[in-house]
Protein backbone atom coordinates (compact mmCIF):
# COMPACT_ATOMS: atom_id res chain seq x y z
CA UNK A 1 0.00 0.00 0.00
CA UNK A 2 1.18 3.91 -1.03
CA UNK A 3 -1.30 4.97 2.01
CA UNK A 4 -2.40 4.20 5.22
CA UNK A 5 -5.06 5.22 7.56
CA UNK A 6 -4.29 2.91 10.85
CA UNK A 7 -6.36 3.17 14.71
CA UNK A 8 -4.21 2.46 17.45
CA UNK A 9 -6.08 0.93 20.63
CA UNK A 10 -4.42 1.35 23.52
CA UNK A 11 -5.24 2.31 27.47
CA UNK A 12 -4.24 5.55 28.14
CA UNK A 13 -3.64 9.13 26.91
CA UNK A 14 -0.03 9.06 26.39
CA UNK A 15 -0.08 5.88 24.37
CA UNK A 16 -0.24 8.02 21.54
CA UNK A 17 3.05 8.01 21.99
CA UNK A 18 3.30 5.01 19.84
CA UNK A 19 2.55 6.80 16.76
CA UNK A 20 5.32 7.82 15.34
CA UNK A 21 7.09 4.40 16.02
CA UNK A 22 4.14 2.60 14.38
CA UNK A 23 4.96 5.07 11.00
CA UNK A 24 8.48 4.89 11.32
CA UNK A 25 8.23 1.02 11.41
CA UNK A 26 5.62 1.14 8.58
CA UNK A 27 7.60 2.87 6.19
CA UNK A 28 11.01 1.07 6.64
CA UNK A 29 9.16 -2.30 6.99
CA UNK A 30 6.30 -2.61 5.42
CA UNK A 31 7.49 0.11 2.35
CA UNK A 32 4.55 2.36 2.98
CA UNK A 33 5.03 6.24 1.78
CA UNK A 34 2.45 8.12 3.80
CA UNK A 35 0.63 6.87 7.05
CA UNK A 36 -1.84 8.55 9.17
CA UNK A 37 -2.40 7.62 12.02
CA UNK A 38 -5.18 8.22 15.30
CA UNK A 39 -5.62 7.28 18.78
CA UNK A 40 -9.21 5.35 19.60
CA UNK A 41 -10.58 8.27 21.98
CA UNK A 42 -13.02 6.52 24.31
CA UNK A 43 -13.74 8.95 26.68
CA UNK A 44 -15.09 10.58 23.14
CA UNK A 45 -17.90 7.72 22.51
CA UNK A 46 -21.50 7.78 23.84
CA UNK A 47 -21.37 4.51 25.68
CA UNK A 48 -17.68 4.23 27.30
CA UNK A 49 -16.75 0.33 25.66
CA UNK A 50 -16.36 -2.14 28.54
CA UNK A 51 -13.48 -5.03 27.84
CA UNK A 52 -10.82 -4.94 24.71
CA UNK A 53 -12.95 -6.66 22.03
CA UNK A 54 -15.80 -3.81 22.88
CA UNK A 55 -12.91 -1.42 22.61
CA UNK A 56 -11.52 -2.67 19.13
CA UNK A 57 -15.44 -2.72 17.70
CA UNK A 58 -15.80 0.72 18.56
CA UNK A 59 -12.46 1.94 17.62
CA UNK A 60 -13.00 0.31 14.24
CA UNK A 61 -16.78 2.47 14.08
CA UNK A 62 -15.58 5.25 15.24
CA UNK A 63 -12.57 5.46 13.31
CA UNK A 64 -12.38 3.58 10.14
CA UNK A 65 -8.72 2.46 9.14
CA UNK A 66 -6.71 0.33 6.62
CA UNK A 67 -4.90 -1.35 9.58
CA UNK A 68 -5.43 -1.28 13.38
CA UNK A 69 -3.07 -1.62 16.08
CA UNK A 70 -4.07 -2.78 19.08
CA UNK A 71 -1.42 -2.02 22.61
CA UNK A 72 -1.41 -3.47 25.80
CA UNK A 73 2.04 -3.13 28.17
CA UNK A 74 3.33 -6.35 29.21
CA UNK A 75 3.88 -5.09 33.01
CA UNK A 76 4.34 -7.68 34.82
CA UNK A 77 2.96 -10.23 32.92
CA UNK A 78 4.74 -12.50 29.85
CA UNK A 79 4.47 -10.79 25.95
CA UNK A 80 2.70 -14.12 25.22
CA UNK A 81 0.31 -13.80 27.64
CA UNK A 82 -1.03 -10.12 26.26
CA UNK A 83 -0.90 -10.78 22.72
CA UNK A 84 -2.89 -13.82 23.40
CA UNK A 85 -5.14 -11.22 25.07
CA UNK A 86 -5.06 -9.26 22.02
CA UNK A 87 -5.80 -12.17 19.76
CA UNK A 88 -8.96 -13.66 21.33
CA UNK A 89 -10.13 -9.90 21.68
CA UNK A 90 -9.72 -9.70 17.95
CA UNK A 91 -11.25 -12.79 17.44
CA UNK A 92 -14.17 -11.83 19.22
CA UNK A 93 -14.57 -8.37 17.68
CA UNK A 94 -14.45 -10.38 14.20
CA UNK A 95 -17.77 -12.03 15.06
CA UNK A 96 -19.29 -8.74 15.29
CA UNK A 97 -17.59 -7.73 12.05
CA UNK A 98 -14.34 -6.26 12.10
CA UNK A 99 -12.39 -6.87 9.12
CA UNK A 100 -9.15 -4.98 9.24
CA UNK A 101 -5.54 -6.61 9.53
CA UNK A 102 -4.78 -6.18 12.91
CA UNK A 103 -1.01 -6.38 14.82
CA UNK A 104 -0.75 -5.90 18.51
CA UNK A 105 2.17 -3.34 20.22
CA UNK A 106 3.46 -5.07 23.30
CA UNK A 107 6.49 -2.81 24.81
CA UNK A 108 7.89 -4.35 28.07
CA UNK A 109 7.48 -3.88 30.60
CA UNK A 110 5.98 -0.23 29.29
CA UNK A 111 5.59 2.48 26.28
CA UNK A 112 8.67 4.28 28.47
CA UNK A 113 10.95 1.35 27.49
CA UNK A 114 10.85 2.07 23.96
CA UNK A 115 11.76 6.35 24.41
CA UNK A 116 15.00 5.71 27.21
CA UNK A 117 16.97 5.60 24.07
CA UNK A 118 17.70 9.13 22.91
CA UNK A 119 19.75 11.34 25.12
CA UNK A 120 19.48 14.33 23.01
CA UNK A 121 15.26 14.18 22.38
CA UNK A 122 15.31 13.91 26.00
CA UNK A 123 17.66 17.16 26.75
CA UNK A 124 15.12 19.02 23.86
CA UNK A 125 11.63 17.82 25.91
CA UNK A 126 13.37 18.92 28.86
CA UNK A 127 13.67 22.15 27.54
CA UNK A 128 17.74 22.16 27.87
CA UNK A 129 19.22 20.97 24.60
CA UNK A 130 22.79 21.92 25.68
CA UNK A 131 22.66 20.37 28.99
CA UNK A 132 25.82 18.68 30.57
CA UNK A 133 24.27 16.61 33.96
CA UNK A 134 24.47 12.57 33.20
CA UNK A 135 20.84 11.60 33.19
CA UNK A 136 21.67 8.22 34.83
CA UNK A 137 19.53 6.45 31.45
CA UNK A 138 19.57 2.32 31.88
CA UNK A 139 21.74 0.51 29.25
CA UNK A 140 19.24 0.48 26.50
CA UNK A 141 19.90 -2.93 25.46
CA UNK A 142 18.75 -4.12 28.85
CA UNK A 143 15.82 -1.72 29.88
CA UNK A 144 13.20 -4.12 28.86
CA UNK A 145 14.37 -5.85 31.99
CA UNK A 146 14.62 -2.40 34.33
CA UNK A 147 11.24 -2.80 36.95
CA UNK A 148 10.09 0.76 36.34
CA UNK A 149 10.94 2.51 32.93
CA UNK A 150 8.46 4.96 33.75
CA UNK A 151 10.63 6.42 36.58
CA UNK A 152 14.00 6.05 34.83
CA UNK A 153 12.28 8.62 31.90
CA UNK A 154 10.67 10.54 34.79
CA UNK A 155 14.19 10.99 36.50
CA UNK A 156 16.38 11.60 33.08
CA UNK A 157 13.98 14.27 32.04
CA UNK A 158 14.26 16.04 35.62
CA UNK A 159 18.20 15.55 35.49
CA UNK A 160 18.03 16.75 31.52
CA UNK A 161 16.34 20.16 33.24
CA UNK A 162 19.06 21.11 35.39
CA UNK A 163 16.19 23.20 37.27
CA UNK A 164 16.46 23.46 40.75
CA UNK A 165 14.65 24.51 43.89
CA UNK A 166 10.74 25.51 43.73
CA UNK A 167 11.54 25.07 39.81
CA UNK A 168 12.04 22.03 39.84
CA UNK A 169 9.18 20.78 42.12
CA UNK A 170 6.98 22.22 39.23
CA UNK A 171 8.60 20.72 36.25
CA UNK A 172 5.94 19.35 34.42
CA UNK A 173 7.52 15.88 33.33
CA UNK A 174 4.25 14.90 31.53
CA UNK A 175 4.43 17.26 29.81
CA UNK A 176 7.69 16.75 28.80
CA UNK A 177 7.00 13.11 28.05
CA UNK A 178 5.13 13.92 25.23
CA UNK A 179 7.41 16.16 23.40
CA UNK A 180 10.32 13.72 23.26
CA UNK A 181 8.99 11.64 20.33
CA UNK A 182 8.67 15.10 18.62
CA UNK A 183 12.38 15.37 18.58
CA UNK A 184 13.09 11.44 17.15
CA UNK A 185 13.21 10.69 13.75
CA UNK A 186 15.26 7.49 13.68
CA UNK A 187 13.48 4.78 15.65
CA UNK A 188 16.49 2.26 14.86
CA UNK A 189 17.66 1.26 18.30
CA UNK A 190 14.28 -0.08 19.04
CA UNK A 191 15.72 -2.61 17.15
CA UNK A 192 17.83 -4.56 19.88
CA UNK A 193 14.84 -4.73 21.90
CA UNK A 194 12.95 -8.25 21.48
CA UNK A 195 9.64 -6.57 22.24
CA UNK A 196 10.06 -4.36 19.50
CA UNK A 197 11.95 -7.27 16.95
CA UNK A 198 8.74 -8.63 18.05
CA UNK A 199 6.42 -6.12 16.31
CA UNK A 200 8.33 -5.71 13.46
CA UNK A 201 8.24 -8.98 12.35
CA UNK A 202 4.52 -8.58 12.80
CA UNK A 203 4.24 -5.72 10.67
CA UNK A 204 6.67 -7.66 8.16
CA UNK A 205 4.26 -10.58 8.13
CA UNK A 206 1.00 -8.37 7.11
CA UNK A 207 2.76 -6.85 4.32
CA UNK A 208 3.74 -10.60 2.94
CA UNK A 209 0.27 -11.57 3.45
CA UNK A 210 -1.13 -8.83 1.07
CA UNK A 211 -2.71 -6.50 3.96
CA UNK A 212 -4.82 -10.01 4.84
CA UNK A 213 -7.91 -8.72 7.32
CA UNK A 214 -7.30 -10.63 11.07
CA UNK A 215 -4.44 -10.89 13.48
CA UNK A 216 -0.40 -10.74 12.53
CA UNK A 217 0.93 -11.75 15.54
Amino acid sequence: MKRIHHTLVSDGISDANLIPIIDWTLKRVAGVALTQGVRAEFWRFPTKPEGLSEKIIQAIEHYPCDVLFVHRDAERQQPKERIEEIQNALATANLHGVRVPAVAVVPVRMLEAWLCFNEVAIRKAAGNPNGKQPLGLPDHKRVEARPDPKNDLKKALLAASELRGRRLKKFNTAAAFWRIVDYIDDFSPLCQLPAYRAFELAVGRMKQSGWKPGFHG
